[in-house]
């Protein structure tokens, strides 16, 4: 287990951490950490959020409260991805920027999905599994594809709770 200036919230749970690697990173209260998960530096999990396994937190990552996170689900935050320079020399940390990843309250993204770098997820929006997200997702939208697209809406909480009292 690598857990190395990480701040942890109260009542996170890391499940497995001798198979977990997490970097100077902030797990909110009452989280859920899966095994095999990688959480780089600088990324935020918000409280109670449930990260499944195998999924990979890059740097410039943030899921706002109660996010869920599918099973080896990928983010990404280099928007132009190479191992040179045009000079053939290797890139290094600043040859490149990070394009920041921001997901919404209640969001939540199936497992396979991958999240590229640049994009917000809205709040309550599902992400299909296996999605490949290109642009931002709106609030309460349902995406799936590849690349992912509007398929539905998750019904708005209220709405969905006022309907339920009327019946």
């Amino acid at each position: 287990m690598m857990i190395k200036g990480v701040v942890m919230g109260e009542g996170a749970v890391i499940y497995h951490p001798d198979l977990v690697n997490l970097y100077d990173c902030t797990i909110g209260a009452g989280a859920r950490i899966g095994t095999f998960v990688e959480i780089q530096r600088g990324v935020v999990v918000g409280a109670r959020c449930k990260v499944s396994s195998h999924s990979f937190l890059c740097e410039g990552v943030t899921l706002e409260d109660e996010v869920f996170i599918g099973h080896g689900v990928m983010f990404t935050n280099d928007k132009f991805p190479r191992a040179t320079n045009a000079d053939g020399s290797l890139q290094g940390s600043d040859d490149w920027s990070v394009a920041p990843i921001l997901v919404r309250k209640g969001a939540s993204i199936g497992s396979g999905a991958t999240v590229l770098g640049g994009v917000t997820i809205g709040a309550h929006a599902l992400v299909g599994a296996g999605a490949t997200v290109t642009r931002d997702v709106p609030d309460f939208a349902i995406v799936a594809g590849v690349p992912a697209r509007i398929v539905g809406r998750v019904p708005d909480a209220r709405n969905h709770l006022q309907s339920e009292l009327a019946s």
